[in-house]
């Protein structure tokens, strides 16, 4: 009986660091202003969380692939794109440039403390993740690989699914 709890227990433990959920924490937006986390999942639609950095060529790459598509994944989809740049101690006019410079439709936040890159163990860039549209998280990239919006396109419309079936 307590082999039987302690292997329960173990596999509880194992389940729920494995359904990460959204950390709370605030960042800023490029006006500067406070935008917490939990305001991400006001929609209950899946999110996207992409950090970089604006110094980071393979993240500059990854989100302008993803910025050709992102319309359409929007409409079938309904998520949304957080770009979580992470540039310590920087100033959102730093980041500003970068954002206009490659025109992109996202939500773009500064990490400058990096609180909610650390709360996410995330220790290089590009990492990318996907979480449903109550945070639980469905997917995490690291790295930038080229082509790699098809199974982003298709995690999404499973998380889509899975919420419809669930109302």
């Amino acid at each position: 009986m307590k082999r039987t709890l302690f292997s329960l227990l173990v596999l509880l433990t194992t389940l729920v660091a494995h359904a990460q959920d959204l950390p709370q924490v605030t960042l800023r937006d490029l006006s500067g202003k406070p935008v917490a986390t939990s305001s991400f999942l006001q929609s209950g639609k899946p999110i996207i969380l992409s950090f970089f950095g604006t110094w980071c060529k393979p993240c500059l790459r990854e989100l302008d692939a993803i910025s050709e598509v992102y319309p359409e994944w929007q409409v079938e989809t309904g998520v949304t794109l957080y770009a979580i740049c992470i540039n310590e101690g920087a100033d959102v006019q730093m980041i500003r440039p970068t954002v206009h410079a490659h025109d992109w439709d996202y939500v773009v936040l500064s990490d400058a403390n990096g609180e909610l890159k650390r709360a996410m163990s995330v220790s290089v860039v590009p990492t990318l993740f996907v979480l449903d549209g109550t945070g639980k998280l469905l997917h995490r990239q690291t790295g930038y690989v080229e082509g790699g919006e098809g199974e982003l396109i298709h995690i999404l419309r499973q998380a889509t699914k899975q919420t419809t079936t669930h109302k």
